[in-house]
């Protein structure tokens, strides 16, 4: 099969379970290049892009997408949400990609499940009317495996399927070279996969996970050999991120609601990782179901010990909390009340809340809120916004809140059932905003007080005369620098203000002979008049020439001379 050319585009995916957006590069893309190559496509006959680079009219994808055997689209959002400097591909741009397309054309992915932009709007199934597109019904990398395999069958009549752990265990190998084609690359997150579908044995009303099936614990061997192909392509950025709750990695079925968790299993995950990866810069995980943590306390308390020793700082457990009214969480079989929610964030504090040296905590818990679900009342709002207030009141950190409207897909409990999003939407709007204001504002100021040295931020986008960078990471936070900077290059940065999800921050340490008045201006103490005068004052030839022109020895923890 030498002779195929293959083309995929990342049109970036956005799971509960998984995320594809860049920085980050998704398992869908390594798994679906590994599948080619054990189809006997060598690394030059598969090209990659990025939606993105698309939307620059670049005419050498554009005669690889026209002249290619096979192409292959990688796209849905299931959660979407606000993105710095990337935009998922919507459905015009796949019609038009497709359309100049004479190969074979497959799209797949989470767009499978339905398609919508945005929370609290239903997602459709009904997506493309091209007769000649083929719409992967389960896994799009077990799909065009099984296409190039398949010479006497027509590629739409071919049985769609889920892959099994065995194959990706070989296909994650051999696709780890993709990440070098990445526009990113090498500052590139690679999402890792331990597992799919739920261990629970009721489902959230609007859960997609089910649809995977059953949990298929991978092999902890296979994903540490994963790693370490990643690792010899120029990987050092990874999360572990493609599972429902890192606490049930091959967990131990005991008849109960919750699987019983395997502190030895996670510990050898993340010890084998540490020992092919030894270099890695971000190691961090995503989900945690709370139910687990408070049915098993000192087990999760040992796992999360055990992540605090061997992941890297500022990593984030995302619990699952969706709502603090009960009769909610009774009519959504969702996954604890909020007494127990409140006790997973407390022993997440406890164990990980120390300052990493990065500048950020170890670990802190994330809480994702989710409105319009079924048995939801102006109630409900009130008892989310007093259950944020408590854990405020209490010295407890949050890292994250993520606070969106249900999207209802086909399948689910909550299709058809999503009218509570259109009758409480300004209800919503304004909750929204006092949570923000009342509640993320002071947290983010305990999290990182002003003078905090945050590490190795990344310059992303300059917009106007701001530039905006992120560590790399789990829900990193986002920091606005008010300069433009040259981006994709990394610096550290001093906390100087907060917002109500972002923080205002200077370069550390800030040379005073070269800062402009914007910088100067944003040291603690110093205004603008202050900071016109600094800056007249400059250059200085040493620290102690400094206090004696300007007289404030404080700010010498701050700059260079």
């Amino acid at each position: 099969m030498n002779d195929i050319k293959a083309v995929i585009i990342d049109g970036y995916v956005d799971e509960p379970a998984c995320f594809g957006v860049p920085p980050y590069i998704s398992p869908y893309i390594r798994y679906i290049a590994g599948a080619l190559r054990e189809k006997g496509l060598q690394e030059t006959d598969i090209s990659f892009f990025t939606i993105d680079e698309l939307r620059k009219d670049r005419t050498d994808a554009a005669e690889l997408i026209k002249k290619a055997d096979i192409n292959i689209v990688v796209a849905g959002m299931t959660v979407p949400g606000k993105y710095l400097r990337s935009t998922p591909i919507n459905l015009e741009e796949i019609e038009s990609i497709f359309s100049t397309a004479s190969g074979l054309k497959v799209l797949g992915g989470p767009i499978r499940l339905g398609f919508s932009l945005e929370g609290g709007k239903k997602a459709e199934s009904n997506l493309i009317n091209a007769t000649d597109l083929i719409i992967c019904q389960k896994d799009i990398e077990a799909l065009v495996y099984d296409i190039l395999g398949e010479t006497t069958k027509d590629p739409e009549e071919l049985e769609h399927r889920f892959r099994s752990v065995e194959e990706i265990g070989r296909w994650a190998v051999k696709g780890a070279f993709i990440i070098r084609n990445h526009p990113d690359y090498p500052n590139v997150m690679c999402e890792l996969e331990t597992y799919r579908g739920c261990g629970r044995n009721q489902h959230c009303s609007f859960c997609t996970e089910p649809f995977y099936g059953s949990s298929d614990y991978r092999p902890i061997s296979d994903v540490v050999l994963e790693v370490a192909g990643l690792y010899e392509f120029g990987a050092r950025y990874f999360r572990i991120g493609r599972q429902p709750d890192i606490l049930s990695y091959h967990a131990k079925d005991r008849g109960g609601h919750i699987p019983e968790p395997d502190p030895q299993a996670i510990l050898s995950l993340y010890k084998g990782i540490r020992n092919v990866a030894p270099q890695l810069k971000v190691l961090h995980m995503d989900n945690a179901n709370p139910g687990t943590i408070s049915a098993y306390p000192e087990l999760c308390k040992e796992i999360f010990r055990t992540i605090v020793k061997y992941h890297t700082a500022g990593d984030v457990a995302a619990l699952g909390m969706e709502s603090a009214d009960p009769t909610v969480v009774k009519a959504n079989g969702l996954k604890a009340m909020p007494d127990e929610i409140f006790e997973a964030i407390s022993i997440i504090n406890e164990v990980g809340r120390k300052r990493g040296n990065n500048g950020m905590p170890e670990l802190l818990p994330g809480i994702n809120l989710v409105h319009g679900l079924m048995g939801e009342s102006k109630k409900t709002f009130d008892l989310n916004y007093s259950f944020l207030k408590r854990v405020l009141d209490s010295g407890l950190l949050l890292r994250r809140i993520n606070i969106r409207q249900v999207m209802a897909f086909p399948g689910t409990r909550m299709y058809g059932n999503d009218e509570l999003v259109r009758k409480h939407k300004q209800i919503f709007l304004k909750y929204k905003e006092k949570i923000r204001k009342d509640i993320d504002l002071p947290m983010l100021q305990n999290i990182t007080p002003a003078g905090t040295i945050i590490r190795e931020v990344m310059c992303e986008i300059n917009d106007r005369k701001m530039c905006f960078g992120r560590q790399m990471g789990s829900y990193p936070l986002l920091v606005g620098i008010p300069v433009n900077m040259p981006t994709g290059t990394f610096i550290d940065v001093t906390v100087t203000r907060h917002g109500h999800r972002s923080i205002t921050g200077i370069p550390y340490p800030l040379d005073i002979n070269t800062a402009p008045i914007p910088l100067i201006q944003e040291l603690p103490g110093i205004g603008k008049k202050h900071a016109t005068l600094i800056h007249s004052k400059a250059p200085f030839s040493s620290k102690k020439d400094f206090i004696e022109r300007i007289g404030n020895e404080e700010l010498l923890a701050f700059i260079n001379i």
